[in-house]
C-alpha cells in the first residue's frame, strides 16, 4: 500500500538575465513583424481613402511621406503604432502569461500565487520597462525581479519541464 504524499508546493526558479533577454530579442522580431501588418493595414486603409476621394496627400511624395511628415497624420499613426505593440503584449501576458518568445525559453510571467496578471500590471510593466533596461536590476534582486516586475507586483519564473 502507497503511502499519500503531502501536497507539497514545488519551489519557482526565477528567470535568469539570459533567458530574459533571449526571450525578449525573439519577441522584438515578432513584434516587428506585427508592425509590419499593422504598417500594412495603414496603407491601404491609405490607399481606400485616396481612391474614394476622401483624403488628399498633395504636397506630399506619397503616403509614408505623409504619415512620417503631417503634424496629426503622424502622431495618430505612432499612436496606431504603439497601440498594437501595447495590446500585443498585454494579451499575451494576460491571457497565457506567456509570449511566444517567453514560451521559447520557458519563461512565464505570473502573480506570486501563479495567477495572469491583470491588464492594469501588464500597462505599468510596460511603462516601466525602459525599453529593457529594467531588466539588469535581476541581476541584483534575489527573486531575480526586474524593475519593471517590482513596479508591476510580479514575476517571472522559469516553467518546470513537463514529465
Amino acid at each position: 500500500m502507497k503511502k499519500k504524499q503531502p501536497n507539497v508546493q514545488p519551489s519557482k526558479e526565477y528567470a535568469t538575465l539570459l533567458r530574459r533577454l533571449g526571450a525578449w530579442f525573439y519577441d522584438v522580431l515578432i513584434v516587428a513583424a506585427v508592425l509590419m501588418l499593422a504598417g500594412g493595414i495603414a496603407m491601404a486603409l491609405i490607399a481606400g481613402l485616396l481612391q474614394l476621394g476622401i483624403l488628399d496627400i498633395s504636397g506630399y511624395e506619397d503616403a509614408s511621406a505623409y504619415l512620417g511628415k503631417h503634424p496629426v497624420a503622424g502622431m495618430l499613426y505612432s499612436g496606431y503604432l504603439a497601440a498594437v505593440v501595447i495590446a500585443f503584449y498585454a494579451f499575451f501576458w494576460c491571457k497565457a502569461g506567456q509570449t511566444l518568445g517567453m514560451r521559447a525559453w520557458k519563461l512565464r510571467l505570473q502573480n506570486s500565487d501563479g495567477s495572469n496578471i491583470r491588464l492594469t500590471q501588464a500597462v505599468i510593466r510596460m511603462a516601466t520597462s525602459a525599453f529593457g533596461l529594467g531588466n539588469f536590476i535581476a541581476l541584483f534582486s534575489k527573486k531575480k525581479q526586474s524593475f519593471q516586475d517590482i513596479m508591476a507586483e510580479c514575476e517571472m519564473i522559469i516553467t518546470p519541464k513537463v514529465r
